[in-house]
C-alpha cells in the first residue's frame, strides 16, 4: 500500500473507532481493516486477534461490525484468530465464542439471535430467543458463510464457502449445504 492509501486507511479505522460505543472491550484486536464495536455487553479479544487482509477484496470500502447488544451478551475471540474482510457478529442475550487459531473468510455472519419473534403477533414488539454459539479450536470457515444462534462447531472443522450453519458440526468434519 502507497503512503497516500495508508493514510486514508488510518482516518477510516479511526472513523469506524470514534463511531463504536461499546465501553467493555478487553484485549487488544489488530484492525487491519476499520472496526465498529457497539453494544452493552462485554467484548474480549486474547492475543494476536487480526481483523481484516489488505490483499484481499473488498479492503477498502467494508468494515468489521461487531456488537455484544444487551448487558448479558458477550463476544470472545480466543487467541491467534484471523478474519478476514466485511466481518459481521451479532450477539444478543446471550454468547459468541470464537476458538483459538480459527480462521475466517470474507463475509462471515455471526448471530446468536434472530432478532425478531417468529410468532406473527409479536414479530414487532420481541427479539426471539438467543442461544450461544460456539466455534471449537482452529475452524476454518470459508467466504460468504452466516452461522446462526445454537450452533456449535467443533474444533479442526471446515466450513465450506456459501453455507449457511444452522445445526451443530462435529469436530474435523468439512461442513457445506451448497448444492
Amino acid at each position: 500500500m502507497n503512503r497516500f492509501g495508508a493514510f486514508l486507511q488510518f482516518f477510516r479505522r479511526l472513523k469506524y473507532r470514534l463511531l463504536s460505543t461499546n465501553s467493555r472491550v478487553k484485549g487488544k484486536v489488530v484492525r487491519h481493516q476499520p472496526v465498529q464495536i457497539n453494544g452493552r455487553g462485554e467484548i474480549r479479544f486474547r492475543e494476536s486477534v487480526h481483523i481484516g487482509v489488505r490483499n484481499s477484496p473488498v479492503f477498502y470500502n467494508t468494515y468489521a461490525y461487531i456488537e455484544a447488544r444487551t448487558e448479558n451478551a458477550s463476544i470472545v475471540f480466543e487467541k491467534d484468530v484471523a478474519i478476514n474482510n466485511n466481518f459481521c457478529a451479532v450477539a444478543n442475550e446471550s454468547s459468541i465464542t470464537i476458538g483459538e487459531g480459527t480462521t475466517i473468510g470474507v463475509n462471515c455472519q455471526i448471530y446468536n439471535c434472530n432478532f425478531h419473534s417468529l410468532d406473527p403477533s409479536k414479530r414487532r414488539t420481541s427479539s426471539g430467543k438467543s442461544a450461544p454459539v460456539t466455534i471449537g479450536k482452529n475452524v476454518f470457515i470459508g467466504n460468504n458463510v452466516t452461522i446462526l444462534k445454537g450452533v456449535t462447531i467443533g474444533d479442526d472443522a471446515v466450513i465450506g464457502a456459501g453455507s449457511t450453519v444452522m445445526q451443530n458440526v462435529d469436530a474435523t468434519v468439512v461442513f457445506s449445504n451448497i448444492r
